[in-house]
C-alpha cells in the first residue's frame, strides 16, 4: 500500500485521533487552532475566502500521534527510526504519473495567494508557507537534498526562502550562484510525515532524504518528472511547486515567529520565481504551527532523537541508552534515558550528547530508566530529588551556540560573513548511582504504593 497524506488522515480517523472542524474559520484564525491543538489532528474543512479547500494540521499533534504514524507506541518511535536508519536507505523510482498530476497550472494560472496559507504569528508580516519541503539537486554530483524551509508568499508567484548558511540546501545554492544560474527547486507540500521526519534527519551533504523518507514507511517512495524543472517530486503529494531561487537577489523576509517561540531572524534573503503548480483535483493543504510542542517541532525533534541515540550507542560503547528525547521544553533540551554502570558513565553520555552533528542541544539531563521521559513532571522530580548540584551540573563554557538561540550573543568578530553565536553548555546527571554501587542505588528506589489487589483486600476488610 503506497502510504500517503491520505493514508495517514484514515490512520488518524480511525485511530479516534482525528477532528473535522466543519464551521466556517477565517484564514487567519488557523494558527489559533493549530496552535493549541494538543491533543486532536484538525482537518479544517470549510475556509473562508477558499472555496473546496480543506486544511490538515496538528498532525501529529503530539508523540502518541508520531506513534501511530510509526506503528508502534511512543516510546518506542525513537528506537524503531534508528533501528530503521541502521538497514541503509531505499532507492527512489520513478512513474509516469501520480495523484499529483491531477492539475496542472503554469503562466498566468499559477497564483499562490488563492492557497490557504495562514499567518503564523501576531508579528509577522505576512502568511508563511510552512510544510514546503524543498527539493534540489548538486549540480556537480546530482545528488538531491530535502528540507524544511520557511517560504514566505509574497506574491502569485513568488516566494521569500530563508536558507541556514552552512546547511545542505545553502551549499547547493552557493554552487549555482557561482554560476550565475537560478537554482531549480521542487517544493513538495503535503505528504505522509515520514516525509516531514525525513527531512529533518540530518546527514552527511549527499543523503537523499528521500531515500530516508523510503526506509522510514518501508516502501520505496515513487517519483514523477517535473512540468518546467529536471527534478522529479513524489508522485503522491497534494501540491508540487516548481521554481527556481535567483542567483544574488535578496528582498526583506521576515519577521517569522520560529520554531523556539521568539522572533529571531528578519533580513535580505534569496527569493524564489515559481514556474508551475500541480496537485491533485482534490488537494488537501497540509499546514502546521511552530513553536514547542506543536507539531512543526516534533518535526524537527524525533529524527534529532533518532540521530542522536545512533551516535550515542557508537560513543558510549555499551552503555545502556533506553531512549533520547529532544523536545524538552524546546529542542534545546535534550533528555537521555539510560542505566549507568559506573561512576561517570552518565556524564560521558551527556557530554556526547551536547557535542552532536546538531547545534541545537544546549541543555542535557540524563535520566534512569524509572523516570518517564515524555512527562515533564517526572523528569523534574528526578532533577529535584536526585541532583546535588555541586557535583551534578556541569556548565561548559565558550561554546558555538545555535544561530536562532537568541539567550546567546552573537559573535561580532571581523570577517565573519554569516550569523554566529557564542555561549555554554549545561548537562545536569539526575540518574541514579550506578548498578556497580547497588546499595547506594538502592536508596534512590522510587517509593510505591501497594498493588492493586492488596489495596482492594485491604478495603474489603
Amino acid at each position: 500500500m503506497v502510504r500517503d497524506m491520505r493514508s495517514w488522515i484514515a490512520q488518524l480517523e480511525a485511530a479516534g485521533e482525528l477532528n473535522h472542524l466543519t464551521s466556517e474559520v477565517g484564514r487567519d484564525e488557523i494558527g489559533a487552532i493549530l496552535g493549541y491543538s494538543r491533543d486532536k489532528a484538525q482537518l479544517i474543512e470549510n475556509i473562508k475566502g477558499y472555496p473546496g479547500w480543506k486544511v490538515l494540521g496538528a498532525a501529529p499533534a503530539n508523540m502518541r500521534q508520531v506513534g501511530i504514524a510509526f506503528e508502534t507506541e511512543k516510546e518506542k518511535v525513537t528506537a524503531k527510526f534508528a533501528s530503521l536508519m541502521d538497514k541503509g536507505v531505499t532507492r527512489c523510482k520513478t512513474v509516469r504519473s501520480g495523484p499529483v498530476k491531477e492539475v496542472v497550472l503554469k503562466g498566468s494560472d499559477v497564483r499562490l495567494t488563492q492557497l490557504p496559507v495562514h499567518v503564523q504569528g501576531v508579528k509577522d508580516k505576512a502568511p508563511f508557507i510552512t510544510t514546503g519541503l524543498l527539493i534540489t539537486k548538486d549540480p556537480d554530483t546530482g545528488l538531491r537534498n530535502l528540507a524544511f524551509h520557511r517560504l514566505q508568499v509574497k506574491g502569485d508567484n513568488k516566494l521569500g526562502i530563508m536558507m541556514q548558511p552552512e546547511r545542505h540546501s545553502w551549499l547547493i545554492y552557493e554552487k549555482y550562484q557561482a554560476m550565475n544560474k537560478p537554482m531549480p527547486v521542487a517544493i513538495m507540500i503535503g505528504h505522509h510525515p515520514m516525509y516531514y521526519f525525513a527531512a529533518a534527519y540530518t546527514g552527511p551533504l549527499g543523503l537523499d532524504e528521500l531515500e530516508v523518507a523510503g526506509t522510514l514507511l518501508e516502501e520505496a517512495v515513487e517519483l514523477v518528472k517535473c512540468e518546467t524543472l529536471d527534478l522529479e517530486a513524489p508522485a503522491g503529494a497534494e501540491i508540487v511547486l516548481e521554481g527556481e531561487v535567483l542567483p544574488k537577489v535578496r528582498e526583506d523576509e521576515g519577521p517569522f515567529s520560529e520554531f523556539q517561540n521568539y522572533y529571531a531572524t528578519e533580513r535580505k534573503n534569496p527569493i524564489i520565481s515559481i514556474k508551475a503548480i500541480t496537485m491533485r483535483k482534490d488537494a488537501i493543504f497540509k499546514s502546521l504551527q511552530h513553536a514547542p510542542p506543536n507539531e512543526g517541532v516534533l518535526y524537527a525533534s524525533v529524527p534529532m532523537a533518532a540521530a542522536l541515540l545512533r551516535d550515542l550507542r557508537n560513543v558510549a560503547g555499551y552503555a545502556d541508552i533506553k531512549d533520547v528525547y529532544c523536545n524538552w521544553g524546546s529542542p534545546f533540551g535534550v533528555i537521555v534515558k539510560m542505566t549507568p554502570r559506573f561512576y561517570g558513565e552518565a556524564k560521558h553520555v551527556l557530554l556526547a550528547a551536547l557535542s552532536s552533528v546538531y547545534l541545537h542541544q544546549k541543555i542535557a539531563v540524563a535520566i534512569d530508566d524509572d523516570v518517564d521521559i515524555y512527562d515533564p513532571q517526572d523528569v523534574a522530580w528526578a532533577i529535584t530529588t536526585r541532583v546535588d548540584p555541586a557535583t551534578d551540573v556541569t556548565i561548559i563554557p565558550g561554546v558555538r551556540g545555535h544561530p536562532l538561540d537568541i539567550s546567546q550573543p552573537e559573535l561580532m568578530d571581523p570577517g565573519l560573513t554569516i550569523l554566529q553565536r557564542l555561549g555554554s553548555r549545561m548537562f545536569i546527571d539526575a540518574t541514579k548511582p550506578p548498578t556497580s554501587d547497588p546499595k547506594q542505588r538502592e536508596l534512590f528506589d522510587r517509593s510505591r504504593p501497594p498493588t492493586v489487589r492488596k489495596a482492594r483486600s485491604q478495603r474489603r476488610k
